[in-house]
């Protein structure tokens, strides 16, 4: 049984990012497979990598315990909105202060070269925009995508890493955020 963890990084409950997020774990439940869901916004931790990876901060319990949900999870499913082409800052906090040397990836010494610590899971990213999918990818280089997929989640061995665009949001009507409901409860259903 597939264990998926699905990784909500939009800040505000009301938003459609909340309901994608528990379509996709309906589906999930439905599929028969196993589901965990981590609520950045819900979590209490300081997002500041202070000192960098020169002096360890201690991870607050929210941060261990999301950790240990990733470290269980087969799938990871992350969920955020797209805000001045990047993640939003307590996503790009949580991945800073929890995506570590020795925890995710190990650096090898003297060498260029690194150990991909989260090897064996793969990764599914579903993104919002308030432009279509296509046209942040051409005119933009979809910078979020290059950060989370590359920078982050294959950099520390998770592979493959798919992506799913949902956009225009400010403008949808009900009608068609009802297909993206459905399209996110498919994928869901099939564990993707």
């Amino acid at each position: 049984m597939k264990k998926i963890l699905i990784i909500n990084g939009h800040p505000n409950h009301e938003s459609f990012n909340f309901a994608i997020a528990n379509e996709y774990h309906e589906g999930v439940m439905n599929s028969g497979s196993q589901v965990e869901t981590i609520t950045i916004a819900d979590l209490e931790f300081n997002p500041n990598l202070k000192f960098g990876y020169q002096k360890r901060t201690e991870l607050e319990p929210d941060l261990l315990a999301a950790w240990q949900k990733i470290q269980n999870a087969d799938h990871l499913v992350w969920i955020h909105p797209v805000w001045w082409g990047g993640l939003p800052a307590i996503t790009k906090g949580f991945i800073d202060r929890l995506f570590l040397p020795g925890m995710a990836f190990q650096y090898r010494e003297n060498s260029v070269w690194w150990d991909k610590l989260l090897k064996g899971k793969t990764a599914h990213i579903i993104t919002t925009l308030d432009q279509p999918g296509w046209y942040y990818r051409l005119f933009f280089g979809r910078p979020s995508v290059n950060q989370l997929k590359k920078s982050t989640l294959e950099f520390c061995g998770i592979k493959p890493v798919k992506v799913t665009y949902i956009g225009i949001v400010k403008t949808a009507d009900d009608v068609q955020r009802k297909k993206w409901l459905q399209k996110v409860y498919n994928l869901g259903l099939q564990n993707k």
